[in-house]
């Protein structure tokens, strides 16, 4: 290069900016070289002659590498911060729930949520707290199913000192320390049917009175309710208030689980494994392409929250930087088919039979994407579209 040596230009433009990504090709292939064109910053070395396929796959590593930084230095600044929710809406049905959880955070109306243990109920109530106006204010949380019962309401409304023997301090409750936030109830319909009259009056008249107390307190609070069951069901049973249902029942919500949005367990699969890499400290760049079918595959009864703890076990345990099916080993094997392996035993179906059935169920469950079903299935879409009967080129 006239004028200038290559590894000069790279410093340069490194120094300009450093986020600039540079290839060093050069027709001297010395170990030295690469070591000084890596020290000056370039993300790769390249040596003449090389086949294009060298080439491209040195830019799709850059390419890579460069992303995986970005994601890692945004997830510690997300963790450092507690501002890491895992809200990932890429499937209709979540994309669905995500616009009416983003109009009812612009009011301040009750929400109860409802859907399967580890859906996200808690991930989707800060995410409200945090569009709402409310975002500066507390975000205060309570699992009723985790306390007795006998403490809840002192929790919830406060408690004056000598309301009871161990009572030694006035103690201000969570609807206090909420106060212009955020009180999410989780697990609602394990509360005691006794403290339910008292929540009920603060909602109606937005005053509190502590546990022992002679005063009432105002409090400007937002309630956000969640139970992984139907209240209708506590309703019937004779556990939770009817009027207190009506009361909270302004803007319900459901939470599908994850079974019933395939679309969302990749993205999912990605972002847990990058949280984990960065909680854990650990260099697990990916996950190969057999151990991801496992994943796609697997049935998830614990839904997004079971996800989660399997990821971050397999990058706790692997001595790979890459997860490998074997790295899954002490999970269980994913589920069957229960309605396939059942009509095949009332019908006796032939195996060509079961094959075309489970493609196609595999296809329903991604929503028709032919290309994500041939990737869970282990295959290419070429093979796909002959199990289905489809030609390939009139489809496209």
């Amino acid at each position: 290069m006239p004028g200038m040596r290559g590894l000069d230009l790279m410093r340069a433009i490194h120094t300009q900016k450093p986020s600039q990504l540079v290839l060093l090709i050069t027709a001297f292939g010395r170990i030295d070289l690469a070591v000084q064109a890596v020290r000056a910053g370039a993300c790769d070395f390249v040596t003449k002659p090389f086949p294009i396929e060298a080439l491209l796959l040195a830019i799709e590593r850059a390419f890579r590498e460069r992303q995986m930084h970005r994601e890692i230095v945004r997830l510690r600044s997300a963790v450092s911060s507690g501002d890491v929710n895992g809200l990932v809406a890429r499937s209709q049905a979540i994309q669905q729930v995500v616009e009416v959880v983003r109009r009812a955070a612009l009011t301040d109306s009750t929400v109860p949520l409802t859907g399967e243990s580890g859906v996200g109920k808690g991930v989707i109530a800060r995410f409200i707290h945090d569009q709402s106006r409310r975002a500066n204010a507390p975000f205060v949380q309570i699992n009723c199913a985790a306390l007795p019962a006998s403490l809840v309401e002192s929790e919830l409304f406060g408690v004056r000192k000598g309301a009871y023997t161990d009572a030694r301090n006035d103690r201000p409750g969570l609807f206090i320390e909420a106060t212009s936030g955020t009180l999410f109830l989780d697990e609602l319909a394990e509360m005691p049917v006794e403290t339910q009259p008292k929540l009920l009056h603060v909602l109606e008249t937005g005053k509190v009175r502590p546990l022992g107390g002679s005063s009432e307190t105002a409090v400007n609070v937002r309630i956000i309710a969640a139970t992984n069951y139907l209240l209708e069901e506590a309703l019937q049973d004779r556990r939770f208030r009817p009027d207190l249902y009506h009361r909270l029942n302004v803007i319900p919500i459901e939470i599908p689980p994850l079974r019933a949005r395939p679309e969302d367990i990749e993205p999912l699969i990605d972002l847990f494994l990058q949280r984990a890499s960065v909680k854990l400290g650990r260099s697990v760049m990916g996950i190969t392409a057999e151990a991801r079918r496992w994943l796609l595959s697997y049935a998830w009864p614990g839904n997004v929250r079971e996800l989660a703890n399997r990821l971050e076990r397999a990058v706790a345990l692997t001595d790979h930087d890459t997860l490998l099916l074997e790295d899954f080993s002490l999970t269980p094997r994913p589920l069957e088919n229960e309605d396939l392996l059942a009509a095949v035993a009332l019908r006796e179906l032939p195996l060509a039979a079961v094959e075309s059935a489970y493609v196609q169920h595999v296809l329903d469950l991604m929503h028709g994407n032919k290309a994500r079903a041939a990737r869970v299935l282990g295959i290419d879409r070429k093979t796909l579209y002959r199990k289905l009967g489809l030609n390939e080129a009139v489809e496209e």
